[in-house]
């Protein structure tokens, strides 16, 4: 008979005390792979919902004077007055190191206007890019032509305008081409039209009055790419502005750094339970070790005969850990990613890791169990017969 028979053997008479252990391991290593998977679905899901986001970066011009905010965003010294960008320069974006990384570049032009004897803003915008870096736009109507106009719905709603109405903004006459659904920031209090059309009205041909840049930045940082536009546009000032998006990532960075704080613990009780349980079942097993070492088997067979049971039950509690912690993420991302499909893959990576962990503790855990019973005299351990 073999020491692996030998093991099999003696984990089929103990079956309570095997499934103990196989209970403490299975614990640990599934709360790691749950919080594990959790955190890196919800990372991932952040990641495409950034490509996603519209405009991550901003491009201004550096100036003094007064601060501007726009769309709920601090931009900083902006006076688009007195302040702009030629427009050829954008194109230097495109050269950067991380160009393949630019979904879109939207310059825009900002002007205040007078319509109905009321002050408004104007903003010039290449509706062609838009869509990635404005995807909650929902227009009721349709984008304008050279000669017409986009309203936000407070603008529309103030002025009591509608597609299909003409204005005359400074000596130009527009027709309002469609309406913005609201959408809770300040565009709503905007008005926009082509860029070449801005560029008429307030005289700027050429010039802009700041940039916007959807960065598809989910495998490089954002802030490289911030860096080098600075580099390319040396007389601008380029800022990143995905706060609500990286509050969400150091939300889940400290729930990460927490959790794994807490899945150690778990893994040590995992480790102390099965230190005592199989402590006790070489206790237990006192006159079959004798008997071993009475028959010729020696201190190392012994020790195997111990590590073999623990590799076998840390092997199946790795798995079973892996399949119960991948289940159980899927349940809590449900809950926590408010109802959204998010799919937690298959890793064999991780799926290794898992069954590396449960061996790592079970065969760490078990070794004290192993010496003792290796250091055990047959004399002693046949007189308790």
């Amino acid at each position: 008979m073999t020491l692996k028979e030998i093991s099999i053997r003696n984990l089929m008479r103990r079956k309570g005390k095997a499934a103990f252990v196989l209970a403490g391991l299975v614990i640990g290593v599934a709360t790691v792979i749950a919080i594990v998977s959790f955190v890196n679905a919800m990372t991932s899901n952040i990641n495409n919902k950034l490509e996603k986001y519209g405009a991550n970066i901003l491009i201004v011009p550096k100036t003094e004077n007064l601060a501007l905010s726009y769309g709920g965003l601090s931009l900083g010294g902006v006076s688009f007055e007195m302040e702009e960008i030629r427009e050829a320069e954008l194109a230097r974006v495109k050269t950067i190191k991380n160009a393949q990384n630019v979904a879109a570049l939207g310059p825009l032009v900002l002007g205040v206007v007078e319509i109905s004897k009321k002050r408004v803003l104007m903003a010039g915008v290449d509706f062609q890019v838009s869509g990635i870096l404005k995807p909650w736009w929902r227009v009721r109507g349709a984008f304008p032509e050279s000669d017409g106009i986009l309203l936000g719905s407070e603008v529309a709603r103030i002025m009591e305008l509608s597609p299909g109405a003409s204005l005359v903004v400074n000596g130009n006459k527009l027709a309002v081409a469609g309406v913005l659904e609201p959408t809770g920031s300040q565009d709503d209090q905007l008005v926009f039209t082509r860029l070449d059309t801005a560029q008429l009205i307030f005289g700027k041909q050429g010039k802009v009055s700041m940039a916007e840049v959807a960065a598809l930045c989910k495998d490089c940082p954002i802030e490289d790419m911030v860096e080098q536009i600075s580099e390319a546009l040396p007389g601008a000032k380029v800022m990143a502005i995905q706060q609500v998006v990286k509050g969400r990532i150091e939300a889940l960075t400290q729930y990460k750094n927490f959790s794994y704080g807490i899945s150690g613990v778990i893994l040590l009780i995992g480790g102390l339970v099965v230190f005592v349980t199989m402590m006790g079942s070489v206790r237990e097993r006192t006159e079959e070790i004798g008997i071993f070492r009475a028959i010729g088997f020696r201190k190392l067979h012994v020790m195997k005969i111990v590590f073999i049971e623990a590799g076998i039950i840390s092997t199946l509690a790795g798995i079973m850990g892996y399949l119960i912690g991948i289940g159980s993420a899927n349940i809590a991302i449900y809950f926590f990613s408010d109802g959204q499909p998010i799919a937690v893959p298959f890793n064999y990576q991780l799926a290794t890791a898992a069954i590396a962990i449960a061996l790592v503790v079970g065969l760490i855990s078990s070794a004290y169990p192993a010496l003792t019973a290796a250091r055990m005299d047959p004399n002693d351990a046949l007189r308790a017969l």
